[in-house]
């Protein structure tokens, strides 16, 4: 079935089909015309993936992005960024980058974080003096934490494919490479601005105004501390910290904020079901998808081979780089990581390499999918968003590409970055 499942698979997103109905399709097409099995077995696999408790974490964090996700959360975050780096030169650039970094936090998204925050910092940098491409092609680089930095939909799909893992280990082992990347998207703007005389023209507020600034945002980021405190703590479990999550939200909109109303809930609902709708749908085509690989043996088959080739963890590490990226140029993070983590995972372990930084790797070079073309999906949004062709904002990327390679390397070689924190809490 193997034989057909890939071509097909290739064949379909090459003529622009989305990942889900893709995946699904050459599913249906490897059982109908190379095996036995009824057709039917195929939506008992998809339903099969989807039946899972740890799951409903997915649906309720995607809701409590759209609660949280408001104008007034959104514009506190912003004007906290923009009063601690927005006097500096590039400030709005760096304020971008480090409302991401907040944002994500809260959404757990790329794609939202590209789409909420990232939207009004382009519309912001534009009227500062930046290059429109500019600001897109930044906006795409530091939506790259979102996944990354907790809490993250990913990291609860990969806990979910690997048993040597937990969602709190994950959450805790990606703030450091979280905040690297961030570091390197910082330090590649600065020097772009001093390049193309990005200055500001602002001063740097006063202490009692960044502090008042940053009270009024403090509600806002509250929620990433609540989140992976209580996992550490043991005082609930993943899932039942997304509900909470949605709960917190909601005082957070109506009784702080005051920017939610009952009136806005149907709305809220509706693009959170729609939202996870289309993850879902993704994650329960991947699951028959796998299906097939594993009844074809095709992991333990790639695992024996590899093992064979002898490779040290290093080699191991580059080859899984370039696979991951290569993997990356034509399909999204969540099937990425159904479909490739029970492959590769058992290899890295039989290696000796740390289960956490391996899954952190593997993430990152997933994510980082979603800045390449030709299916790059942030590249995409963000076209839409400024309203500029995709090749437009892929020249003013180059930059960005070489300081998350960079960043991609130091998590690669440096395995304290993703180990570090799991181990001193107790994970």
């Amino acid at each position: 079935m193997a034989e057909i499942l890939f071509p097909a698979l290739f064949l379909l997103l090459a003529l622009g089909l989305p990942v889900a109905f893709a995946m699904a399709i050459a599913v249906f097409a490897a059982i109908t015309l190379a095996s036995n099995y009824p057709a039917l077995v195929v939506v008992k696999e998809m339903f099969s993936g989807l039946d899972s408790f740890p799951l409903l974490a997915v649906p309720f964090f995607i809701l409590a992005s759209e609660i949280m996700t408001g104008g007034a959360v959104t514009h506190a975050i912003l004007r906290l960024s923009q009063s601690l780096v927005g006097h500096m030169r590039g400030g709005l650039g760096h304020a971008n980058v480090i409302s991401s970094a907040m944002f994500a936090g809260i959404s757990g998204s790329a794609l939202a974080d590209a789409a909420g925050p990232g939207t009004m910092m382009i519309r912001m940098m534009e009227k500062g003096g930046y290059d429109r491409p500019y600001a897109g092609a930044l906006t795409i680089a530091s939506a790259v934490v979102g996944p990354i930095i907790p809490p993250s939909i990913t990291m609860i799909i990969y806990a979910m494919q690997d048993q040597n893992v937990s969602v709190g280990s994950l959450f805790m082992a990606g703030v450091l490479p979280g905040l690297l990347i961030t570091a390197m998207v910082l330090m590649a703007n600065a020097q772009v601005s001093k390049r193309r005389n990005y200055s500001s023209g602002q001063a740097m507020p006063p202490l009692a105004e960044i502090a008042r600034i940053a009270f009024y945002a403090l509600p806002a980021l509250v929620l990433i501390v609540l989140i992976v405190g209580g996992i550490r703590f043991g005082v609930f479990t993943p899932t039942e910290a997304s509900v909470i999550a949605v709960f917190y939200a909601l005082v957070v909109g109506m009784f702080v904020y005051r920017s939610l109303h009952l009136r806005d809930l149907p709305g809220i609902v509706l693009r959170a079901a729609m939202t996870s709708g289309a993850v879902l749908l993704i994650l329960g085509a991947a699951r028959a998808f796998a299906w097939i690989l594993i009844i074809e043996s095709v992991p333990q088959f790639l695992a024996e081979t590899i093992i064979s080739w002898d490779l040290s963890p290093i080699v191991f590490l580059l080859t899984v780089n370039l696979l991951l990226i290569a993997f990356g140029l034509f399909m999204d993070p969540l099937p990425g990581v159904m479909i490739l983590v029970p492959i590769l995972a058992p290899i890295s372990y039989a290696l000796g390499i740390d289960p956490n930084h391996f899954a952190i790797i593997v993430i990152v070079n997933l994510t980082l999918g979603l800045t390449t073309p030709p299916v790059g999906s942030l590249i995409f949004v963000v076209s839409s968003t400024v309203g500029l062709k995709p090749s437009t904002l892929v020249r003013e990327m180059p930059p960005f590409f070489i300081a998350l390679a960079v960043a991609l390397l130091l998590i690669t070689f440096v395995p304290i970055l993703s180990t570090w924190l799991p181990t001193v809490s107790g994970f």
